[in-house]
């Protein structure tokens, strides 16, 4: 039925599956960068937080995408003429992740924000009471209490930002995307190829949903005890 393709394409998936879970990371950091930014006491950083959030969210991912591998590699080069270095060409694989991560870092960054914000401020203020430091607090209250509220934006970010993946084979990364591509044009059979793409992002997001899911009952399951006594 697939013309001994799968094997190929399922060899595809794992590249998309690196994609997306370096992506998550990178955007994790941008997100936690840009929730400390427009909460904190500094104008200059809220305005910075608040002009990431704005221009990320109002530009195309696809257009992001192409400025940064082409538009980043025209800069780069250009910087190292200059110098008098050799020429450089930026890796595709990291392009591609950089850009994901730092687009979804700024819907990360509202979801963090709003996580953060959910925690009673008395809570904080008892730590610091108690003489716990700065980074005690955010590790044995902010984080953890962070974490539970974050789940739901959390996981609806990280569906968004698997299916973005596809946007990869734009710039030439050999994914699934990019092989069912090649397999469809061989075979004139554009319809099996891309629908079987279509199926394996489905049981990949389903088997995200049911793990988060999981997850954000496990972490939950204290709060609800507590809230029926």
């Amino acid at each position: 039925m697939f013309h001994g393709y799968l094997p190929m394409i399922l060899d595809g998936l794992q590249v998309t599956l690196s994609v997306a879970l370096v992506s998550l990371a990178v955007a994790c950091v941008f997100g936690m960068m840009g929730a400390s930014a427009k909460l904190s006491s500094s104008p200059v950083l809220r305005g910075i937080g608040w002009g990431y959030t704005t221009v990320i969210r109002a530009l195309p991912d696809l257009l992001l995408m192409l400025i940064i591998f082409y538009g980043g590699q025209i800069m780069l080069n250009r910087l190292t003429q200059a110098q008098g270095w050799g020429y450089i060409d930026i890796n595709a694989f990291v392009a591609g992740t950089i850009t994901l991560g730092f687009v979804f870092g700024a819907y990360l960054t509202e979801t963090f924000r709003g996580a953060i914000l959910a925690i009673p401020r008395g809570q904080i203020e008892a730590g610091h009471a108690m003489g716990l430091t700065r980074g005690q607090v955010m590790r044995d209250i902010t984080i953890p209490q962070m974490i539970r509220h974050a789940i739901p934006g959390f996981t609806n970010n990280w569906l968004v930002m698997l299916k973005a993946t596809a946007l990869v084979s734009i710039i030439g990364l050999d994914d699934m995307v990019h092989r069912a591509s090649l397999a469809s044009a061989a075979t004139r059979e554009p319809f099996t190829f891309y629908a079987l793409i279509g199926l394996i992002y489905l049981a990949v997001t389903t088997v995200s949903i049911i793990a988060l899911g999981a997850l954000n009952r496990r972490v939950s399951r204290g709060i609800k005890a507590e809230a029926v006594r």
